[in-house]
């Protein structure tokens, strides 16, 4: 016998009232808070040391070593080196944001331009006159409300940007070209590129740019999205886009750039098949009629996502997604081979061809490749961060 009880026994001792338990819990979360602002200060100092050293905001080396010193820290802390680490992700991005906004990579040196945005009362409008205006330029607004005229503007800016409709952008590029300085930029940031780039060289003698900006206005921040450039002309060996690719990087913008038909080409798997294959979806279970509220009582993660992002789509301009896909030049090749592959798949489920169904899995499967690897756990923190949310 012995006086101590075993480990297997239970050991009550008095709990602590649930209000004194959470008020704890608030008490440390504060701490926390009071942290997370002291490390705010730090990353401006870091902000300042970079722009005036001329550093890059992004460090993929420090970053790697940060988040494998937390997560090897956590375990001996009784924690989740997995949580740790999505916590800190998260941080990591502020903390680039932070930086960026802090206009880090911004040389000291730079001249301050004067930007004519037509059509910056729209939603991407506004956002690239918030961009521009934060990275130090005067920015000028020509919409339908404004008493500043497109040409007006035009004729007077260092560079014009266009962020019309594409409906009415190749009636507007005809419109502004010509008054468009010849020492000074024309760009525009519609989904297709071919047609606007070649009728902007076509009507202006300045510098040509055509950019797509792979995100909407709806975006929390700028940070880590991409945006493409296409140039359609350089006047006199100018450094326009130069300039163009250090504005853009210096807001945490991924900057990719290629030729006007190579986007246009991938646009149309990016988001002609994309948008395609969404719609389909939305109108398919529109014609099924199944409350969406049943459907959400029996709903895997991979099912909301879908549901979200179908959602999320109809619940936008139809008039933007109809000038997406309609405007593609590839866009009937594209949903021809979607249709085929539709009605390929729709036979081997009703014949209940597992054989056929086996070597289609195979086939696709071996089309992806190692990206297989990447999707599994990138599509697992996706999950993860929406059961979160639910």
């Amino acid at each position: 016998m012995t006086d101590h009880p075993s480990e297997h026994e239970h050991v009550s001792t008095a709990a602590r009232p649930l209000a004194v338990i959470r008020a704890m819990i608030d008490a440390v979360d504060h701490d926390i808070l009071q942290l997370l602002s002291r490390r705010n200060g730090l990353v401006a100092e870091v902000a300042a040391y970079k722009r005036e050293h001329g550093v890059g905001i992004r460090d993929l080396k420090r970053e790697e070593e940060l988040l494998a010193d937390r997560r090897d820290r956590s375990v001996p802390l009784g924690l989740s080196p997995d949580v740790v680490e999505s916590m800190y992700r998260l941080m990591l991005w502020a903390s680039r944001d932070r930086q960026a906004a802090l206009r880090a990579e911004v040389p000291l040196d730079i001249e301050s331009k004067t930007i004519a945005i037509i059509g910056g009362h729209g939603g991407m409008g506004s956002l690239m006159a918030s961009l521009f205006g934060d990275l130090g330029h005067a920015v000028m607004i020509a919409d339908l409300d404004t008493h500043l005229s497109p040409e007006e503007a035009a004729s007077v800016a260092d560079v014009v940007m266009l962020s019309v409709p594409i409906d009415v952008t190749m009636e507007m590029i005809e419109a502004i070209g010509p008054c468009v300085r010849e020492d000074a930029l024309l760009m525009d940031i519609t989904s297709i590129k071919v047609e606007p780039v070649q009728a902007m060289v076509k009507h202006s003698k300045a510098t040509v740019i055509g950019t797509h900006p792979l995100f909407g206005p709806s975006v929390h921040s700028v940070q880590g999205q991409r945006i493409v450039l296409t140039p359609g002309k350089s006047v006199n060996g100018d450094d326009w886009l130069a300039w163009l690719t250090t504005m853009f990087k210096a807001r945490g913008l991924i900057v990719h750039e290629t030729t006007p038909e190579k986007h246009d080409q991938a646009m149309s798997i990016v988001q002609v098949l994309t948008h395609f294959s969404t719609e389909v979806l939305g109108m398919t279970l529109a014609k099924l009629g199944v409350p969406i509220d049943e459907t959400l009582q029996f709903t895997s993660p991979i099912y909301l996502m879908d549901l979200l992002m179908t959602a999320r789509h109809f619940a936008q301009s139809p008039d933007l997604y109809a000038s997406i896909q309609m405007s593609n030049p590839e866009t009937a090749h594209v949903l021809e081979a979607f249709t085929t592959a539709a009605t390929e798949v729709r036979a081997m489920a009703v014949n209940k061809d597992l054989d056929a169904f086996r070597g289609m899995f195979k086939e696709v499967h071996d089309y992806f490749g190692d990206f297989t690897d990447e999707a599994l756990a990138q599509s697992s923190y996706l999950i993860d961060r929406l059961v979160e949310r639910q």
